[in-house]
C-alpha cells in the first residue's frame, strides 16, 4: 500500500508528462511539488536549495529521481525547513505537508467555450451568397451549395469547343 506521500509523489511525477509512468520525477516537477506542498517557504527552503538538493540525490547523469532518492531529498529539505528536529521527524512533517496534494493548475489558460466560435458557426447570420450554402436547418449543402465547381474533363477552363476532338480527327 503506497503512503500518502508516495501517492502525491506519483501524481507530481506524471504531471505534464504523458510519457511518464510516475515512477520517477524530474527537476521541474520536483520543484513544483515543493512549491505546491509549501515545502518551499522562500526563507529556509528556496527554489535554489530545492535545485541543489535534487542535484545531490540524483544519479550522476540521470535527469530524474526515484521515490527512494526523493525521500533522501525530502530528509535534507526537512532539515532546512524544520530546524532542530531530527531527520525522521522532519521527514514526517514534510510528508504531512504533502498529504492529499495534487499539482495545482492555477494560472493555466482554460479554453473558452463561448464567444466568437458561436457567432462564426451561426448560419442564420450569414448574408449574401454564403447563406445559399446552407439548408434551413443550418446544415451545409457541401459541394451542391457551390456555384463554381470545377469539371475535371481534361479541357482547359474557358475552352469552348469541349468534346469536339473526335469530330476534328475524322475529317
Amino acid at each position: 500500500m503506497a503512503s500518502e506521500a508516495e501517492k502525491t509523489f506519483h501524481r507530481f511525477a506524471a504531471f505534464g508528462d504523458t510519457a511518464s509512468t510516475g515512477a520517477e520525477i524530474n527537476n521541474k516537477n520536483f520543484a513544483k511539488l515543493c512549491k505546491d506542498c509549501n515545502i518551499m517557504d522562500g526563507k529556509l527552503v528556496t527554489s535554489n536549495s530545492v535545485d541543489i538538493v535534487f542535484s545531490k540525490v540524483k544519479d550522476k547523469n540521470a535527469r530524474t529521481i526515484t521515490f527512494q532518492q526523493f525521500q533522501e531529498a525530502m530528509k535534507e529539505l526537512g532539515q532546512m525547513r524544520f530546524k532542530g528536529k531530527n531527520p525522521d521527524e522532519a521527514l514526517q512533517e514534510i510528508f504531512k505537508l504533502m498529504e492529499g496534494k495534487e499539482p495545482a493548475t492555477t494560472g493555466v489558460t482554460k479554453p473558452t467555450t463561448v464567444g466568437a466560435v458561436d457567432r462564426l458557426t451561426d448560419t442564420s447570420k450569414y448574408t449574401g451568397s454564403h447563406k445559399e450554402r446552407f439548408d434551413e436547418s443550418g446544415k451545409g449543402k457541401g459541394l451542391a451549395g457551390r456555384e463554381e465547381t470545377t469539371e475535371n474533363t481534361g479541357y482547359v477552363s474557358g475552352y469552348k469547343g469541349a468534346g469536339t476532338y473526335d469530330k476534328k480527327i475524322n475529317k
